[in-house]
């Protein structure tokens, strides 16, 4: 989606609402011709004499034809979403008066809008930084409380504020370097280089803090994957319809019943945990739908965030200990589950070594402790509450750029430590505010802003 000067100063449309039918759809436009269009289609007052921030009940006709009574609202440049004239139409949700509304825009002069090009506009504008652009995108794809709360912060600007003011001061002392490089035979020094060191250790721990965060932030994005996994007739299937509180997987005494792995997803204190329940996992079998049912198992084990080992606590603890001991070789983040709790092998247990903290005990049939397992869970990932005024880094791309940013810090602080001259510090600290102004889009190229914005939904 490379977008030229000229398509940036056209005007664009699209259907602002989820694709189909519905009550109401919203029909957007945003450009200068945004208002005079609209004009040329909509029976009722003359849109380009009202106020901005106005409502308006008309027609909108082709010709003498009718095809829908609407109601326009009027946003008037700059004070817009994209900064520019903005019109958006409500009509009734018929995909066909979507499609014919859409077409007379187009046939009067507007352009179709690509995905993202109307937040792409935003930002292009001067409406918002590129992080906020970014957090448009995340809020409309949250799935949990937490992602919804995350976008919202960055979309108010915490990121950009957290890393701006200490931008300003880093291209400050920047200034002062380069200045003495034009007096570099008087041996002056305009930068206090003490002062420069207390913002270089600040820059440091505020980036090392949120490249830190990334974790969390990738769990709130795209959720936690969590493998249920353990022997055949261990539970694992009950587990999964109790902890859903429906019957999602098909339950029965004889092992083996699931032979493919089934996901499911449940939403956990607001994050959103992506629940695998595997096929039994048994070393030695001729079933051959079995052994790759078991081989998933084990791949998905290996690639969750939480593996649940679920055992029989009434059964022999030895093959316990054996499989305990393959999950922390492996260096898993699991928990224990002892299932069937009301036929338990207490002396057995006793002799398990196992920390008490990655232990349950369960009756899945009887829905006993279930809600233990989910807190659990939460915890294992979490470690306690969301504090909400703690900026958490969410994308992937803030969190390669940030990792650049501490490798410049790192750089320029030894530098200073070896007496670098300044032309050879002014590069790592240009170095440093080239990735802080790639986090925000105040640095960047037309074809990352492209890629960015190709990933938005049409409309948006």
């Amino acid at each position: 989606m490379s977008l030229t000067l000229a398509e940036h100063a056209d005007t664009i449309v699209a259907i602002a609402t989820a694709p189909g039918m519905g009550a109401i759809a919203v029909i957007r436009l945003s450009g200068s011709e945004a208002i005079a269009i609209t004009d040329r289609l909509f029976k009722g007052k003359e849109l380009a004499f009202q106020l901005s921030h106005t409502l308006h009940f008309g027609t909108i006709r082709d010709g003498d034809t009718l095809v829908d009574e609407v109601v326009v609202s009027l946003y008037k440049a700059p004070r817009s979403f994209t900064g520019e004239e903005v019109v958006e139409i409500s009509c009734h949700g018929s995909v066909l008066i979507q499609q014919q509304i859409v077409a007379l825009c187009v046939r009067e002069g507007a352009r179709l809008a690509k995905p993202g090009e109307f937040t792409q506009r935003a930002f292009l504008n001067g409406k918002m930084d590129l992080t906020q652009a970014e957090a448009v995108a995340d809020l409309i794809a949250s799935e949990s409380s937490a992602a919804q709360q995350a976008a919202i912060k960055q979309l108010k600007g915490g990121f950009s504020n957290d890393l701006k003011a200490l931008r300003e001061e880093l291209i400050r002392f920047s200034a002062l370097i380069e200045l003495e490089l034009d007096f570099a035979t008087e041996d002056v020094e305009f930068a206090d280089r003490s002062q420069f060191y207390s913002l270089i250790a600040e820059l440091r721990q505020t980036s090392g803090q949120l490249l830190n965060s990334f974790t969390l932030g990738n769990v709130i994005k795209n959720g936690v994957s969590v493998a249920i996994i353990g022997k055949p007739n261990a539970g694992k299937s009950t587990l999964l319809n109790a902890l859903l509180n429906e019957e999602r997987a098909i339950v029965s005494e004889i092992a083996g019943t699931t032979r493919d792995t089934i996901e499911e997803t449940l939403n956990i204190n607001g994050v959103l945990f992506r629940l695998i329940d595997t096929a039994g996992i048994r070393e030695h079998t001729s079933d051959v739908i079995e052994s790759i049912g078991v081989e998933r198992s084990l791949e998905k084990m290996r690639q969750a965030d939480v593996v649940v080992y679920l055992f029989d606590a009434s059964s022999d603890m030895k093959d316990v200990e054996g499989e305990v001991a393959k999950l922390d070789q492996e260096n898993l983040n699991y928990l224990l589950v002892g299932n069937k709790a009301d036929m338990l092998n207490i002396e057995a247990l006793r002799h398990l070594h196992v920390q008490q903290d990655h232990m349950l005990l369960i009756s899945a049939k009887e829905k006993a402790n279930i809600e233990d397992v989910k807190q659990m869970l939460y915890h294992k990932v979490m470690g306690g509450e969301i504090k909400n005024e703690s900026t958490i880094v969410t994308n992937a791309r803030h969190h390669a750029a940030l990792v650049e940013v501490v490798k410049s810090l790192d750089d320029i602080k030894s530098g200073m430590d070896h007496n670098l001259p300044g032309d050879l510090l002014a590069l790592d600290i240009r170095r440093c505010l080239l990735y802080l102004g790639e986090i925000t889009g105040e640095v960047t190229t037309e074809d990352k802003l492209d890629y960015i914005f190709s990933k938005f939904c049409i409309g948006k």
